[in-house]
């Protein structure tokens, strides 16, 4: 049995929240999310809770229920609240700046990587090495992240690459030391 699908959720203020036909418009402060779900489920909205209700205990259904629950708490909290993610430039020469809505990253190639800021997510560089991701669509924030740390993964022997805050990387130890026969 689902239990987080069972709790209601609680609509924030300056939040609005409506159900069409087959999906869930999560607004406010000019953001709009929309959240499609299956006919499985069915949402209802009392004053300020919205509670969502399964029409069958198959074990599709079951997981279903969780993720739409979770899917429309972190639309409302993205709206209200907002999302970031924080990465970290670790090597010698790995910077980042700002050129317009473009981020612009020197990685140790032999050109700058350019990468557009998508709609609906802010980039700021407070610092040379650090890069903070904001939006209010968790995961678009998430996404995008991913893609910037995919321009140059942390590597186990040294550490260089883009890496979340925080995030530790396990090393590995380097060959040279192992004696040959």
């Amino acid at each position: 049995m689902s239990r987080i699908g069972l709790e209601p959720i609680t609509i924030e203020e300056g939040v609005q929240v409506t159900v069409q036909k087959d999906t869930v418009v999560v607004s406010g402060d000019g953001k709009e999310i929309v959240i499609p779900f299956p006919e499985v489920l069915s949402v209802d909205i009392n004053e300020n809770k919205i509670e969502l209700k399964r029409s069958n205990d198959e074990k599709q259904s079951k997981s279903i229920h969780g993720t739409i629950r979770m899917l429309i708490f972190n639309a409302i909290y993205g709206i209200k609240h907002g999302y970031e993610k924080r990465l970290e430039l670790v090597g010698v020469g790995y910077r980042a700046r700002m050129e317009g809505t473009t981020l612009v990253m020197s990685l140790g190639l032999n050109h700058p990587v350019k990468i557009e800021s998508p709609q609906g997510i802010q980039i700021e560089v407070p610092e040379e090495t650090k890069i903070v991701l904001k939006g209010y669509d968790k995961q678009k924030v998430g996404e995008f992240a991913a893609k910037v740390r995919a321009m140059r993964k942390p590597e186990p022997y040294k550490g260089k690459g883009i890496r979340y805050e925080g995030e530790h990387v396990r090393r590995k130890s380097s060959k040279s030391g192992i004696a040959t026969a």
